[in-house]
């Protein structure tokens, strides 16, 4: 049985270099189940990108939002349907509407690293 959440990770690149990718590869190997979700699809590390968030095959418990401000409001709207439990906003990508867009639909909203708050970094 994994005892860490299910993550959903918004934003995750197939570029080394970007946050969404090192955020995807670190959980994946600390043995979380995590999901990657960029609108282009693709694979990363062996595993499907999905579009979005209804798209996962179960649902997450967590979501960390590695994308551009102005998309967040949307992303929020879909953890919102999908039944997310807490949402952690990573420095960058950060917006005071989605923030309580989670937080008025009693989602766990955090602004802050959530690798770095939680030891994995």
């Amino acid at each position: 049985m994994n005892a860490h959440p299910v993550v959903a990770v918004f934003g995750v690149s197939q570029e080394p270099a970007k946050y969404g990718h090192k955020i995807f590869k670190t959980l994946q190997a600390k043995g979380f189940t995590v999901f990657g979700i960029n609108p282009k699809g693709g694979q990363i590390l062996g595993a499907p990108l999905y579009i979005c968030l209804a798209d996962l095959p179960q649902r997450a418990h967590t979501a960390i939002m590695v994308i551009p401000p102005a998309a967040l409001p949307q992303a929020v709207r879909q953890c919102i349907d999908g039944g997310v439990k807490e949402i952690w906003f990573q420095p960058g990508a950060q917006s005071q509407e989605a923030y309580d867009l989670a937080v008025q639909a009693g989602i766990a909203a955090q602004d802050g690293c959530f690798m770095a708050e939680n030891g994995l970094w």
